[in-house]
């Protein structure tokens, strides 16, 4: 039987993908899945159930994350991995992250349908807290996987409720064996809707993803002084919001004379007192900006820390502070390469690119072979719940994981 004339049953992953939704599904269609929900424990027992029903083991490690196996002719070899996160944000959508779950099980279900049996283990994964929605950082679990975060603080991380990921965790009924861990693979291999309007614009089928670019967040605090709102000449004010907007209005001029590819977001801002009879004395924003080129990263930097005060006629004081950030992250090129000749072999049109948002394989790829493809999102919408990926589109990106494991496992 030739590879490519395996295909994956399409009706079945769209009855798979809008049963999963039903976990946490929205009034408006999304779903909300926090991770170590009661939601999130009703879904994974519900995925447990559908692999042990194809003949899989299903384990958890210390992390919660979960690794069903189907087991192939020499299992001592290291498994071939397909997998992603099953939590979500805040009525977020019914594709990020589910669709990279979903496609390693409808690849197990079409090889075990078709009497195929793998030379090397399958294994697919759900990673846990991928999205911090809940506990803080993103991409947590796959974090420590890889040595990039430390456990103990992560235990420690809290929700909203004042409830620690390390009692979540104790309380799951998923918190597994440290030795479970993902720690060696032939590859690991994600599909994630792309979150993105360039596929869609370029009416292109896959993005084969060579990498995960680079990213700065800052924090700024802006402090002045509260007076009343109606008796302060303006000539003596020191306003800390009038100031942090001549500091935006700069920060734009001097960023959009870098590169092009560069994207930056002030996405969260705290004004204080925040009445509107009294002039702000303390605002605090933060500012993060993504390029695959380290040096446009810190160029960034250079203009974040020379913002130390603003105009003279405003008279506040800047401090910025580097919270955190990430090196772009080049993944496994025979990986990508395979990917790459597996959508061109099935005759799907592509380009490679790079993901500006972060993705768990990030991580795992510094330590086993990882590489990622995307499919199109419609008006690039995602984290919203009219994220859509049309069906077409995401049983061409599962086709392309399935003979991608093909090549991999029955050679």
């Amino acid at each position: 039987m030739e590879k490519q004339k395996i295909l994956i049953n399409a009706v079945r992953l769209k009855d798979t993908l809008e049963e999963f939704a039903d976990f946490g599904r929205t009034e408006n269609n999304g779903v909300t899945r926090l991770a170590l929900s009661d939601v999130d424990l009703k879904v994974r027992k519900h995925f447990q159930s559908e692999c042990e029903h194809l003949g899989m083991t299903v384990v958890s490690d210390d992390m919660a994350n979960m690794y069903a196996t189907l087991a192939g002719i020499n299992n001592d070899q290291p498994p071939v991995v397909v997998g992603s996160h099953l939590d979500s944000v805040k009525k977020g959508g019914r594709f990020d992250g589910v669709l990279g779950v979903l496609t390693g099980l409808e690849v197990v279900r079409t090889l075990v349908e078709n009497g195929i049996k793998p030379q090397v283990p399958i294994v697919v994964a759900n990673i846990t807290n991928e999205e911090g929605a809940r506990f803080e950082p993103a991409m947590m679990s796959s974090g420590v996987l890889s040595g990039r975060f430390d456990k103990a603080t992560m235990l420690q991380s809290t929700d909203t409720d004042g409830l620690t990921f390390g009692e979540a965790l104790k309380n799951s009924g998923f918190e597994g064996k440290e030795e479970n861990r993902l720690t060696d693979a032939a590859a690991f291999l994600e599909l994630h809707i792309e979150q993105g309007p360039i596929l869609e614009s370029e009416s292109l089928q896959i993005g084969v993803v060579e990498g995960v670019v680079g990213m700065v967040n800052y924090e700024i605090e802006v402090s002045g002084e509260s007076d009343h709102a109606g008796t302060t000449p303006m000539p003596m004010r020191k306003d800390a919001l009038f100031a942090t907007n001549n500091l935006i209005t700069e920060i734009r001029e001097k960023m959009n004379k870098l590169d092009d590819k560069l994207v930056y977001t002030i996405g969260r801002m705290n004004v204080s007192p925040n009445i509107h009879t009294v002039i702000p004395n303390k605002v605090v924003f933060t500012l993060e900006a993504r390029h695959q080129d380290t040096k446009t990263i810190r160029q960034v930097e250079e203009i974040i820390e020379g913002l130390t005060e603003s105009s003279d006629k405003e008279k506040c004081e800047v401090k910025t502070t580097k919270q955190w950030d990430r090196n772009t992250v080049w993944f496994d090129k025979k990986i990508v390469n395979l990917l790459e000749q597996t959508t061109k072999t099935i005759g799907y049109s592509y380009k490679r690119m790079v993901s500006g948002a972060g993705h768990d394989s990030q991580f795992i790829s510094t330590y086993t072979p990882t590489a990622m493809i995307f499919v199109p999102s419609v008006n690039g919408k995602s984290h919203a719940e009219d994220e859509l990926t049309f069906w077409e589109d995401c049983e061409n990106g599962v086709n392309v994981i399935l003979q991608t494991v093909l090549d991999l496992t029955t050679k």
